[in-house]
């Protein structure tokens, strides 16, 4: 973008109403949203109670767990790149009926298998809705100043999505069966079909040169080696380990050769000239080291309040709340902070902030002290929103309009890696701390000690196992341990985060505004004939 002018939205044969549409549209895109992030979390309470009704293996358990966001993460660039070429409204609309299907398979699952399965189920549909949602609202919003607002709202739902679903989850086990948390979904997607089938409008690329279909596998293909590579790193699994290898350097040469298949193509399916816009990588960067540092903190933190400081699962979440409201605001009043600062000191500062939580959060010990924790969660939420505000915005409108499903395909993806990552990294960082600390304690035997330096909750079963003295002494060594990693991971976390606020300095300073060409069917009143809007 070379120049800054007003945006306009010019319309033919505009139909009454057709301006606050785009507003009703929204309010769509975020129930779908909603309902992603709820799915992506809700799961996490009801372990316990699938693992007694269903009986699965280690592994099977691991998968069902894991294989939504390792499928979901995989297939984003596919139906991305797909919505650009066929329709994202259709593409959108297919991954709700998917999604209902699948939740319905999932909550009468008899045995792992099918539960496996239909949790694969709902990756795909995630993975159909995603991107689309992105990208609807980039059609639909031609206007940046209006985007920034839309897209605040966007990632305000996504916020509260997450901190939702464990809570819904909790709730509905209280009172009913474990497929409970599956079948909730059901009645959402009853009313987002047909609503969406009316209201949402349907936009494509520019439709020029087939679709990649090899390219679109390979992408998918190399991402879930990647993603599955990384999460197995992130669980504590060793790099050399046959299982974690070969699915990372599978994965990096399919990845690798789709980079090379795109760049020969006269039509590729993503278009990596996007890259050479500073604007527009310095983003995805972002995105990466904000999900990076907020993952790996967030299971850290939950960790510290449960092992160190005894608090129950539901005084866990409580105490992580304010993290979810401050993200939430941040969200709100992101437009706002965009317009007033510019994408470069919007997106540095809110890296800069975070740091400072971190630094903050250094302060957490042995005893509790609410008020830090308190500030210290403010403080980390409102930073990483603004963050992730900014570079989704920027990267977003940097993206050409043909390309929107492409870039929101992109942009999501970078987030599941950095989350993948960040778990891979700073759980790393933190057992490479905390195990030399247990290591060799008097009185307790060197395997009991090779054992607890896995990590503090088996040193805490060790613990209890040993009793005496020597229990006593484990337990509390293991405690200083782990607080003592916990800084050494804050220290790092606020190090990566200075250089993202750097990496931000790359950004443009204002915020740029200028009409995009783009083609969407606005879906008419009644009796109205549909309307084509150029903006």
């Amino acid at each position: 973008m070379s120049r800054t002018t007003t945006a306009a939205l010019f319309v033919r044969r505009r139909p009454t109403g057709a301006g606050a549409n785009r507003w009703v549209v929204l309010v769509v895109l975020c129930a779908s949203l909603l309902l992603v992030a709820v799915d992506a979390t809700v799961l996490h309470v009801a372990v316990p109670a699938v693992t007694e009704d269903l009986q699965p293996g280690a592994i099977e358990l691991l998968w069902i767990v894991d294989t939504y966001p390792l499928v979901c993460a995989s297939l984003l660039i596919l139906f991305g790149t797909l919505g650009d070429r066929v329709g994202r409204r259709r593409v959108l609309l297919l991954g709700y009926a998917l999604f209902g299907v699948a939740s319905a398979l999932a909550a009468f699952a008899s045995d792992p298998q099918v539960l496996i399965l239909a949790r694969a189920l709902l990756g795909v549909g995630g993975a159909m809705i995603m991107p689309a949602t992105l990208s609807i609202l980039r059609q639909v919003f031609p206007d940046r100043r209006e985007r920034a607002l839309a897209i605040g709202i966007w990632s305000a739902v996504a916020a509260v999505g997450a901190a939702v679903g464990p809570l819904l989850g909790g709730f509905l086990l209280e009172h009913f069966w474990w497929g409970s948390v599956f079948l909730v979904n059901i009645p959402l997607m009853l009313v987002c079909l047909p609503v969406g089938r009316m209201l949402l409008p349907e936009s494509t690329g520019d439709g020029r040169g087939p679709w990649d279909v090899v390219g679109a596998l390979m992408a998918a293909v190399g991402l879930f080696g990647v993603v599955l590579g990384v999460k197995r790193l992130g669980g504590g699994e060793a790099v050399s380990s046959v299982f974690t290898l070969v699915p990372l350097v599978v994965g990096a040469v399919l990845l690798t050769l789709f980079v090379r298949r795109q760049r020969r193509r006269a039509h590729p399916l993503v278009d990596l000239r996007m890259f050479a816009r500073p604007a527009f990588s310095t983003s995805v960067g972002c995105i990466v080291l904000a999900m990076l540092a907020l993952v790996g903190l967030e299971l850290i933190a939950a960790q510290y309040l449960q092992l160190v400081l005894g608090l129950s699962p539901l005084e866990t979440g409580l105490r992580l709340l304010p993290l979810t409201i401050a993200a939430m605001a941040a969200g709100l009043f992101g437009a706002r902070m965009l317009r007033r600062f510019g994408p470069r000191r919007m997106v540095c500062a809110g890296f800069c902030m975070t740091a400072a939580a971190v630094l903050v959060l250094l302060g957490m010990g042995r005893s509790d002290n609410a008020g830090l924790l308190l500030a210290g969660f403010v403080l980390l939420g409102f930073g990483l929103e603004t963050t992730l505000f900014g570079a989704y915005e920027s990267m977003l409108s940097e993206a050409p309009a043909e390309q929107a499903g492409g870039a929101a395909a992109i942009g999501e993806t970078s987030y599941q890696l950095g989350a993948g990552i960040g778990i891979a990294l700073l759980g790393s960082v933190m057992n490479a701390a905390y195990a030399p600390g247990v290591a060799s304690v008097p009185g307790v035997p060197g395997s009991a000690s090779a054992s607890a330096g896995h990590s503090l909750g088996e040193a805490y079963a060790v613990a209890g196992r040993l009793g005496g003295d020597a229990g006593d002494t484990l337990r509390r060594v293991a405690r200083d341990s782990f607080v003592h990693g916990l800084h050494v991971t804050l220290l790092v976390s606020a190090a990566l985060l200075l250089a993202g606020a750097v990496m931000a300095l790359r950004l443009p300073r204002i915020m740029q505004c200028e009409g995009v060409e783009v083609d969407v069917e606005l879906p008419a009143p009644r009796g109205v004939a549909e309307t084509r809007v150029s903006a």
